[in-house]
């Protein structure tokens, strides 16, 4: 973004109006700095849309819709939007033949650089993807927790866990557990806060580094949540060879990701797919497909645990 249109967003930011409620296609053209009548005609078009709802004298409302693309609302839409819609997102879409002609991402290709290098130069840029992932996977933790059996496991290392959104899910839900939150250092910064909200901050051991380089030894469980589809088959062996290594004997690996139907049986994963494969690398799979991935780092996948969330849990033991 250029410095000057940055500045002009700003500035058309502070002059909103106070408060909520109806306001007419002027006061937020004045607001917004827009042009009156032609806002005007975008607004009709968003009620067509069911986004805001047109009332007397060329005033608008939000509908419910509408309500949830606001700052702060469940489901982190707004971000969604802004992260997945803006540029960075649909430069990349305009060379999926590259991706397909040569089957590697082609984020690389639009921007120099992989798509977390990338968002690791802007704040911005990934504090809307970590709030759009939120709002995408938010609601998978509790039935994660409530899907598997944990009796079993005392300690559950959450490798590449983030703030420890999951993990606070199986600990308040499994009073037994403990848990190790492994990931980078400015990843797992926030993780207190989230941690002490939860009630289980003093039953959770923060670590960090990369699990390129190692993972915490002594779980008994290690559990990978939507890390395997991030990363090219050479760097997900390189993981799970480091998970394998650092597991206690009949440890247990588990991941959680989104496992694609075989045939043709509508699913959003494979939707998911092609953004795995042009933006990281990656990939979404079937039940055969992470067999095979986990042979060949040493596992022996045991079966797939479906939740009442779009995800499922691959279970696997060394091999």
């Amino acid at each position: 973004m250029g410095v000057g249109r940055g500045l002009r967003r700003r500035q058309a930011r502070d002059r909103r109006p106070p408060g909520g409620g109806p306001r007419t296609s002027d006061e937020l053209a004045s607001a917004t700095g827009t042009h009156p009548p032609t806002l005007h005609r975008f607004l009709r078009t968003l009620a067509n849309f069911g986004i805001v709802i047109e009332g007397e004298n060329r005033s608008f409302a939000l509908t419910p819709l509408g309500e949830a693309l606001k700052t702060g609302a469940p489901g982190a839409a707004r971000s969604t939007i802004i992260a997945f819609g803006g540029p960075t997102f649909w430069r990349v879409w305009e060379q999926i033949d590259y991706s397909l002609e040569t089957g590697k991402p082609a984020f690389d290709k639009v921007w120099g650089m992989p798509f977390f290098d990338h968002l690791s130069q802007s704040a911005e840029a990934a504090a809307y993807f970590s709030e759009a992932m939120v709002g995408f996977h938010g609601s998978e933790p509790p039935t994660v927790a409530e899907a598997y059996d944990f009796s079993g496991i005392g300690t559950v290392v959450d490798v590449g866990g983030a703030t420890g959104n999951m993990l606070a899910a199986l600990l308040s839900r499994h009073a037994h557990l403990r848990g190790v939150l492994y990931d980078l250092p400015h990843v797992v910064g926030g993780a207190s806060p989230l941690l002490r909200s939860a009630g289980v901050e003093d039953r959770v051991k923060v670590e960090t580094g990369s699990f390129f380089d190692r993972v915490p030894s002594g779980g008994d469980a290690y559990l990978l949540s939507h890390i395997i589809h991030d990363w090219s088959e050479p760097q997900c062996l390189t993981i799970l060879g480091n998970c394998r290594k650092a597991m206690r004997p009949g440890g247990r690996l588990l991941l959680v990701e989104t496992v694609l139907p075989e045939g043709n049986t509508p699913h959003q994963g494979k939707l998911q797919d092609l953004v795995m494969l042009v933006f990281p690398g990656g990939q979404e799979r079937t039940e055969a497909e992470y067999s095979t991935l986990l042979d060949k780092a040493g596992f022996a996948l045991q079966r797939v645990v479906p939740t009442t969330s779009v995800v499922s849990i691959v279970e696997a033991t060394p091999a």
